[in-house]
C-alpha cells in the first residue's frame, strides 16, 4: 500500500493562479500580451510561455524574498560578464520580484534553443568553459543567502521528515535510513575543508540550452553554496566518463578560466547519494500536489520504497569504496559489480527521446 504525506491546508499550491491571473502578472511587467500563455514543464514552480517572455512563479513557501532576489542578482552578475544566461527582468518600480494573490514571482526573456541530447569532446569542453566562468562569478560572494549544500540540508531534515509522516514501509524504514546516514557521514568526512562557492547546483542537460553553437545556462532555481563539482556531475552523470575523456575535455575548457580542484571528483559519488535521497524526499513532501501523482503513479508503493531502498543501499556501498580510495566500480572480472544508475534514477523529470 503506498505511504504518500497528507496535508490538510495545501497553502503552497497554486490554486489562485489562473491563465488570466498570469497574463495580469506579465502586463504588470510593462509587456503588451496577447491573451494567449502556454504552460512548461516545470514541477517544482509553474512556468509559462507568454509572448516573448517566461513568467516564472514560485512556489509559496519554498524560498524567502532575500533568496529568490539572491538568484536574481547571481544571474545579474553572470550576464553583466557576457555569460549566456536569462536575468530576470526588471519591473518598473525598478525590481524583478513581484507578487499576485500572494505568489510570488519573476519575468524572464524568452531564449531559444533545443537541450543538447548528449556531450561529445567539443560540447564539453564548451561547457566546461561556461561553468568556469560561472564560477568565476560565484566565487566572489560565496557567503550569498542561498541553501549549502550539505548533509544537514540534503539527507539529515529529509530522513527526519520522513520518519515524522511514516512515508516509509516499517519493514524498510530503519534500513533507508542507515544507508542514508552512511552515505551522509561518508560526505561530511569527505568535503571538510572543501571551498564552497555559488553554483548553479542543478546542471544537468536539461537546464542547457544550445542554439547557433552556442549554450546558455537555464533554471537557477536551486542555484546553492557548494562545491564547484556539483556543477560537473550533474552535465556528466555516468561512472564511466573518464575513460570516455568528456571530464578531461570539460575540465580542459574549465581551467581556461580558473583552476578546478581535482580533488572534489572523489565527492561524486556521495553527491549522487544525496540526491537520490533528496529527490525522493521531494517527491514524498509534494504528493498533496496533483500534479505529483499524476506524472509518478507508482511512487510510494512498498515495491518502488524497496527498489529505493536497494539502490540506496548499493550506493552506500560505492561511496565507501570512493572513500577508502578505490575506483567507485568494481573491475568486470570481480564479483558484486554494481548497477549502472541511469538519468531517469537522478532527474525524476527525465524524459527518454525515442
Amino acid at each position: 500500500m503506498a505511504r504518500r504525506a497528507k496535508r490538510e491546508d495545501p497553502t503552497d499550491l497554486f490554486l489562485a493562479l489562473t491563465p488570466e491571473r498570469v497574463l495580469d502578472a506579465v502586463a504588470a511587467a510593462g509587456l503588451s500580451v496577447r491573451p494567449l500563455c502556454y504552460p512548461l514543464n516545470s514541477f517544482e514552480n509553474r512556468v509559462y510561455e507568454v509572448e516573448l517572455a517566461v513568467a516564472k512563479f514560485y512556489r509559496p513557501q519554498r524560498w524567502t524574498r532575500a533568496q529568490i532576489l539572491e538568484e536574481h542578482r547571481f544571474l545579474a552578475e553572470a550576464d553583466a560578464e557576457e555569460i549566456p544566461v536569462c536575468p530576470a527582468r526588471p519591473f518598473p518600480d525598478g525590481s524583478t520580484l513581484a507578487a499576485i494573490d500572494g505568489i510570488l514571482y519573476a519575468v524572464f526573456d524568452r531564449k531559444g534553443g533545443r537541450a543538447p541530447e548528449e556531450l561529445n569532446d567539443a560540447t564539453a569542453h564548451r561547457l566546461g568553459m561556461l561553468v568556469g566562468r560561472l564560477h568565476v562569478v560565484g566565487a566572489r560572494r560565496p557567503g550569498a543567502d542561498r541553501l549549502p549544500l550539505t548533509s544537514e540540508a540534503y539527507v539529515r531534515r529529509d530522513l527526519a521528515w520522513l520518519a515524522e509522516h511514516g512515508t516509509l514501509p516499517a519493514r524498510l524504514a530503519a534500513r533507508y535510513a542507515a544507508a542514508a546516514r552512511a552515505i551522509a557521514d561518508a560526505y561530511d568526512r569527505m568535503a571538510a575543508g572543501v571551498e564552497l562557492l555559488r553554483v548553479h547546483g542543478d546542471l544537468h542537460l536539461g537546464n542547457v540550452l544550445e542554439r547557433d553553437g552556442q549554450l546558455r545556462l537555464l533554471d537557477f532555481d536551486d542555484a546553492m553554496i557548494g562545491p564547484a563539482v556539483q556543477d560537473l556531475w550533474l552535465a556528466l552523470p555516468g561512472r564511466e566518463q573518464e575513460t570516455d575523456g568528456l571530464v578531461r575535455r570539460f575540465l580542459e575548457g574549465y581551467e581556461a578560466f580558473r583552476p578546478f580542484p581535482r580533488g572534489e571528483l572523489r565527492l561524486i559519488e556521495a553527491l549522487r547519494g544525496l540526491r537520490l535521497i533528496h529527490y525522493a524526499a521531494w517527491l514524498a513532501r509534494r504528493w498533496h500536489d496533483p500534479i505529483f501523482p499524476r506524472s509518478w503513479p507508482h511512487f510510494g508503493s512498498d515495491e518502488s520504497w524497496e527498489r529505493e531502498t536497494n539502490d540506496l543501499e548499493e550506493q552506500a556501498a560505492i561511496v565507501a569504496r570512493v572513500e577508502r580510495g578505490l575506483p567507485a566500480t568494481q573491475a568486470a572480472d570481480e564479483p558484486g559489480d554494481e548497477p549502472t544508475l541511469t538519468n531517469a534514477d537522478l532527474f525524476w523529470d527525465w524524459e527518454e527521446k525515442g
